[in-house]
Formats: C-alpha cells, structure tokens, sequence
C-alpha cells in the first residue's frame, strides 16, 4: 500500500493532508523518515506518525442493539449517533447498513465494508428483515393476506413488495419485508387503518440480534454471520 494512503487509512487525515505529513517528514517506516508519499509500506512494517505507531484496523462487521432515542447516522445531531457507543479505533471510517428511526430499536449492522452492506440494503436482494410490532389498535386475521399481497402507501406509485405478518397476539405481530422505504413498517400499518406504538427489529437475513446484547451494546460478527450476505 502506498504510504500516503496507509497514513490515511490509519488517521485522521486527508489523502491530500497525508501527503503533505509525509514531505514535512512526520512519518518514517521501521525507524527510516520517508518524504515520498509513493513509497510502499512492506508487509508487517513498523509505521509512526509523529512518534505515534500507526496501525490498520480491517474490514470491520457489527451488530449493534439500537436503543431508543439514538439515530443511524455517523455524527451525532438532535439525538447522539448509534457510533458514539462504539469505543474502537477509527469509528470514522464505519457507516450503517439500513438504518432505523429513533424511537426504534433492534438490530443494527455496522460495517466499513460498502459492498457489503450494499447486498445488505439493495432492494434487489430480497434480504429480508423482521420487526417485532406493537399495535395500538387490534389486528384481524385478514391482515395477512393483505400484507402478503401487498399495500399502497401513500406517496408511493406501486404496491409494496409482498410482506410477511405473523400475528402474535391482539396487538402484536412479526412483520418481515425485503424494503426500506421511508417509515415503511409504520406506513404498511397506517395503510389498514392501524398505527405502531413499538417497533423492534430482531433479524436482518440470516443475522439474529444477540439476545446477550443490552441496548446500546455491540459485538463483532461471526465469520458464519458475515458470510450469510451473499
């Protein structure tokens, strides 16, 4: 790897601002200072900037248990970013795959990998996601059916892709669907006359939210888990 790309993987800086690090002669690699940013750093070498040892972190895959009033998005705004509860190297380099709004909470998946999380969010491949819904009026049997064959929301010009819902109780249900639009879960209720007082996501794919997980904790992907995304 170049080493001004390496210094840019690794920090903070710009591809322009590691360029410029590098000719001032901040960075040397296995004790040497190097001032050619095309210099490349050999396998397993020793790289500081300004003292500091610098090393890659990988490509990275989490899941993450969404707690309410948090948001899917990689700076904190109204309410604090679902990153900033992540204590890692680099958080800057992670973005989300498939988000959830605030008052929802569930499984989230994290990662630096963009093809990844393109197969994750791509409405052509169908990777299902389940909801755990609460209701604040009562549901009726024919609602499955309707969910299966889909529902127009409003603003949309077609029907969603069919969805499957599973009745747990008068107000509570399993909703499974292969899309992301806008408030969708919220909006396919709306749509027969309902309105979500809960929503929690519990399985995107094959990935099931680790039940070990508290709200607001984090771990690692397995290799089986990372590989369920084809």
């Amino acid at each position: 790897m170049r080493l001004d790309k390496y210094l840019a993987e690794t920090t903070a800086l710009s591809r322009g601002l590691a360029k410029k690090a590098i000719n001032s002669g901040d960075v040397s690699c296995d004790g040497v200072v190097i001032k050619d940013p095309a210099f490349k750093v050999p396998q397993g070498a020793r790289v500081c900037f300004q003292g500091e040892v610098l090393a890659l972190v990988g490509v990275r895959y989490l899941m993450l248990h969404k707690p309410v009033d948090t948001i899917c998005s990689t700076q904190d705004e109204y309410y604090p970013s679902v990153i900033s509860l992540l204590d890692i190297p680099r958080p800057d380099k992670l973005h989300i795959a498939g988000r959830l709004d605030a008052d929802t909470t569930g499984l989230v998946l994290i990662t630096d990998d963009g093809h990844w999380s393109h197969k994750v969010t791509s409405p052509k491949r169908d990777c299902a996601k389940r909801y755990r819904v609460k209701l604040a009026d009562p549901l009726t049997a024919d609602l499955i059916d309707t969910f299966a064959q889909g529902l127009q929301l409003n603003g949309e010009d077609g029907l969603t892709k069919p969805a499957r819902l599973e009745i747990l109780g008068d107000t509570e249900a399993l909703l499974s669907i292969t899309e992301g639009k806008y408030h969708q879960v919220k909006r396919m209720f709306a749509a027969v006359g309902n309105k979500v007082i809960g929503l929690h996501r519990e399985a995107v794919g094959a990935i099931e939210l680790d039940p070990a997980l508290l709200p607001g904790e984090w771990r690692y992907l397995t290799e089986t888990e990372v590989a369920s995304v084809r």
